[in-house]
């Protein structure tokens, strides 16, 4: 591991059954460092993504955050892990049933202790980081592609990954 690395990948291959999508990936992500993954439709970036957020498990290898196993250590500190994450899907896969407010509210509601008033006002807040005070109210169906994507954002952020 390198000095300072807070996220790295060791050996890992992803696969969907027999099918291998990559295979021996090693790589380090530094505090502070940018990096991207780049490639081809196909090419294994957003199955990587789902296994690096728990959402996938790798065929083999790990991932390890702050050097902690996350796929070969405990469930419950992988769970501890995944609390800290903040996601943005590439749709921004809100519940269309749900207001925005409600859609930002779900991980502070799932995984905090919060009351409802301080959850509404948490997911206001995170609504107006993202240029989208006072919408709070309104459905997914009643704002732009770009208004859902920000919203998106919020839920993201709701629990200050």
């Amino acid at each position: 591991m390198t000095g300072g690395a807070h996220i790295e990948v060791r050996d890992l291959t992803m696969a969907y059954g027999d099918f291998v999508i990559q295979h021996d990936l090693n790589f380090s992500v530094s505090q502070g460092e940018i990096f991207i993954i780049m490639g081809g439709s196909g090419c294994g970036k957003s199955t990587l993504l789902k296994v690096m957020i728990g959402l996938k498990s790798p065929a083999k290898g790990d991932v390890l955050y702050h050097s902690k196993p996350f796929w070969g250590g405990p469930e419950e500190e992988r769970e501890a892990a995944m609390r800290g994450f903040g996601v943005l899907f590439q749709s921004g896969a809100l519940f269309s049933g749900l207001t925005l407010a409600e859609n930002v509210a779900i991980p502070l509601q799932e995984y905090t202790t919060l009351t409802r008033s301080d959850i509404r006002e948490v997911a206001e807040v995170k609504l107006a980081l993202v240029g989208l005070a006072g919408f709070g109210d309104f459905y997914p169906s009643e704002i732009s592609g770009g208004m859902r994507k920000r919203a998106g954002l919020a839920r993201a952020m709701a629990l200050d990954p």
